[in-house]
Formats: structure tokens, sequence, C-alpha cells
């Protein structure tokens, strides 16, 4: 396995270096091969830094910045105030060769304008989609773009976002003719606003991919899609409502009630043991294990963590990157695009 060094915006997120220090740590130590750049305030990070094994240390190298980009600040603002930026050190680093990829957890706005401005995007791709997987409850998975890089999207760019997608399916999940679904109100021809209209007719006529049809938002964990595009508004919403529900729902599994110890613990393992089949579902669509979306369209992998992430779940994005430059997805996106458009 060849070495694979990350850049990481090691101040991203709502909780900055208490997050993503212990994060890189575990991937660390699951990784051999793997090396970080950081890029972050020193005072902050070198107290965390120096509680890590001297043999993790060894493999991190650090760039002082005081300046971050903040989480509440509007796309232009974020833009102005990147020059030195944690963020953008970060990206500027990838863009030099200095490393495979770049994981932040920082401004969404952000880091896909910075990313657009700063990294080659792939040929034929307008505009990258911020892409993941999201888990089913057979405890397979499926591809879904965009999540909110693009708030609006015409039918040209949806179809994009299904060509990618569909090699990102292909190549991540090992899958042969993935089948695509179209995020719509309902399932009926005459269902959506024109531009979802216009593009489920475009995708009827490509023969190249295999178009389901529309898909609803309560069928996305039903796995009746390898593939699910929608614009980013729409992408976004269904996105956090599938996590709060997934979290909801554990949380009320775990939850304790006013009675006894003895009660609360003859209760949960009650619930476990009726519901077993289920809680082992539910593990599985936590959504910590899934975090992480990509920026497809770039001609290297830049992974946006959520900006409330915990350890794990931040161990988790940075895990997704590194998968994906294994198995070299900008390059086989790159060459499954050109196949497309050379037969088309």
């Amino acid at each position: 396995m060849n070495r694979l060094t990350l850049a990481l915006d090691v101040m991203g997120g709502d909780f900055g270096p208490r997050i993503t220090i212990p994060a890189l740590s575990l991937a660390l130590e699951k990784n051999p091969m793997l090396s970080f750049v950081l890029f972050g305030d020193q005072s902050q990070c070198s107290p965390l830094l120096n509680s890590l094994p001297i043999t993790q240390q060894q493999r991190i190298s650090f760039v002082h910045t005081s300046r971050i980009i903040e989480a509440d600040i509007s796309f232009t603002q974020a833009l102005r105030q990147s020059k030195g930026s944690s963020m953008r050190l970060a990206l500027e680093a990838v863009a030099r060769g200095e490393a495979q990829g770049c994981v932040s957890g920082g401004n969404t706005g952000a880091l896909m304008g910075l990313a657009k401005l700063l990294i080659k995007p792939l040929p034929n791709i307008e505009r990258p989609a911020l892409t993941t997987l999201i888990p089913s409850m057979n405890g397979k998975s499926s591809v879904m773009l965009d999540l909110g890089a693009n708030v609006e999207a015409d039918s040209r760019l949806l179809c994009q976002f299904a060509e990618m997608g569909n090699i990102f399916a292909e190549v991540m999940l090992d899958l042969v003719y993935p089948r695509l679904a179209l995020l719509n109100i309902g399932t009926e021809e005459n269902k959506g606003n024109q531009i979802i209209r216009d593009t489920h007719q475009l995708l009827k006529q490509r023969q190249d991919l295999n178009y389901i049809g529309f898909i609803e938002s309560d069928k996305l964990m039903n796995h009746f899609a390898d593939v699910i595009v929608c614009d980013g508004f729409s992408g976004n919403i269904a996105l956090k409502a599938l996590e709060g529900a997934a979290k909801n729902i554990l949380t009320l599994l775990k939850k304790p009630t006013p009675d006894s110890h003895l009660c609360q613990t003859a209760k949960r393992y009650l619930l476990r043991a009726i519901f077993y089949r289920y809680y082992r579902k539910l593990q599985q669509i936590n959504p910590d294990r899934h975090n992480g979306a990509t920026l497809l369209g770039l001609s290297s992998v830049v992974v946006k963590s959520h900006g409330g992430a915990g350890v794990n779940a931040y161990f988790y994005a940075i895990d997704h990157a590194i998968g994906q430059i294994r198995c070299g997805i900008p390059d086989k996106i790159s060459q499954g695009l050109n196949r497309l458009h050379q037969n088309l």
C-alpha cells in the first residue's frame, strides 16, 4: 500500500482541534502508511498534539495560522476572509500536490468556492456536487447528490450529477449499471417543477444510464435506487431530515427514565430484546458512520465533514477521503465521463 498524505483544516467545525486531532489520531492508528499536514492555530493544537504517541507525531506536519473562516458568514465574506486561513491553506497544499486530499468541517460555501478556485475541475463538469453514501435498512448504501453545494440546478447540471453519481456508485459500491432515480414529490410523470420534469425526460433517453424514474423522500433508505439525484436545496433538507430522525430514534432507545437504575436497565434490555433486529439496523444507519460528503467533480478528493461532528464522525469523514483516494475516484470519474461523452 502506497503512502498517502491528507491536508486537514484542523480548525474547521464547531469544536475545532478538540475533535479533529483525536479523530486524526484514530486514522493514523488504523492506517500505518498515512500522514497529515495540519493547518491551524498552534497554541490551541500543541497540547493536544503533544498528547499523541511519538510514532503518530512523527507522521504529522504542522503549518501555523491564526486565521479561520467563520461558519456563519456569507459566501462572499468567506472568500474575502480566506487568504491565509486554515481552510484555504489546506486546499492550496492539495493544489500544489503536497497532499492527495483535503478534509474540512468548515463553512460549506467557502469550501465549495475555494475548491473550485484552487483545484482543477474535471472536464465536462460545470459545478462540483456534494455527494455522500446514505445507508439503507438492508445494510447497503446509496449514493446521493447534490447535498448543498448547488442550491439551484438546471436540467443540464442534474444530468451531470447523474453521470458522476453513476460512476461513483460503480467504483465505491462495486456495482454494474447502478439504478438511478430523481428525487421528486411524487412518482407520477406530471409531478414536480419544470426542471425536474425536463430532467426526467432527458434521463429517460439515456441508454448508458439505468434510470428508473422518480423516487420520493420516504423511500430514500429503502434501497430502491443506487444513485439518487437532486438539487442541493432539496438534497440538504432530505439528508438532514434523515439524520435527525435516525439520531432521535437512537436517543429514544438509550434515554433514561425516572425509574430506578434497576428498572431502567431492565427496560433497556427488554426493548433491545424485542427490537433487536431493528436496533442493529438503527446502529448501521447511525449518521456518524456516514459523515463526510465529497465535492465530486474535482481533480482531487475534497471531503466536507458535518460541522457538529464528534470524534468518531470526523474519523469516518477522514476514512471516507482515504477510501476515495485509494480507489482513484477523480481519475475514474474523468475516464468514465470521457467514455460517456464519446458515445453520446
